[in-house]
């Protein structure tokens, strides 16, 4: 099926307000069915959000510190617990209409969790999934989650894939409501890590995994703005 995409690649540090405004805007571009999916790819300022299997109880700071470090804390309407973006972290929110996919919830999570495997092996990294539980692992450490919202057939939210990112604030609370959860980032078995390729190996993959070839345009595109 030949679908016609988008893809918004952001540059600089994203509010998490912002990045929920943009995808709104590529929400409302899905839904008019203009286009059929619109990947925006960025990195967010420090924040955590909690999902609607909840996350404040496993906040472990208060408020005061959290203003301290200069860490947001914001609700989230995509499923699973309380997790953390910050600078060093790819996070992909995918606004696909799965009609032009396939109407199957358990393979488009499993395909996310695939593009970010794909990325790994090209490194000679092997990462795995869990049966219980949804990301993507090096051993018992996770280096990507994967939280979601979909209405009717349309997703919001994505993944997020630890690049270089700032591991002691994930020390702050117990990710996705996980004890003890180790956490990984590429950075511990590659040196240096070029972020910007990482970026153009992630589109790479969305476009194998999801048969897709992603047209990029600038930012303003979300805003109507015309581009050549």
């Amino acid at each position: 099926m030949r679908r016609k995409c988008m893809e918004v690649r952001i540059e600089g540090l994203t509010g998490y307000s912002e990045g929920l405004s943009l995808q709104k805007r590529a929400l409302e571009r899905v839904e008019s069915s203009e286009v059929d999916g619109v990947l925006i790819v960025l990195e967010h300022r420090p924040v955590f959000t909690t999902g609607r299997s909840g996350g404040m109880e496993n906040l472990l700071v208060d408020g005061d510190e959290l203003t301290r470090l200069g860490i947001e804390l914001h609700r989230a309407d995509r499923g699973g617990n309380i997790t953390y973006h910050g600078p060093g972290q790819l996070v992909a929110y995918p606004v696909f209409n799965l009609e032009k996919w396939r109407k199957d919830l358990p393979w488009y999570v499993s395909s996310l969790e695939e593009v970010v495997i794909q990325v790994l092996s090209d490194y000679g990294i092997e990462a795995v999934r869990k049966p219980k539980y949804r990301g993507v692992w090096v051993g018992e450490r996770k280096i990507a989650a994967v939280g979601i919202a979909v209405k009717r057939w349309i997703t919001t939210h994505g993944l997020s894939f630890n690049i270089e990112v700032d591991k002691s604030h994930f020390e702050l609370i117990n990710p996705c409501g996980l004890k003890g959860l180790a956490i990984s980032s590429l950075n511990n078995f590659v040196s240096p890590v070029n972020f910007s390729e990482v970026v153009d190996k992630m589109e790479e993959k969305f476009s194998l995994v999801f048969d897709t070839k992603f047209i990029k345009v600038p930012r303003g595109w979300l805003d109507g703005d015309i581009y050549a």
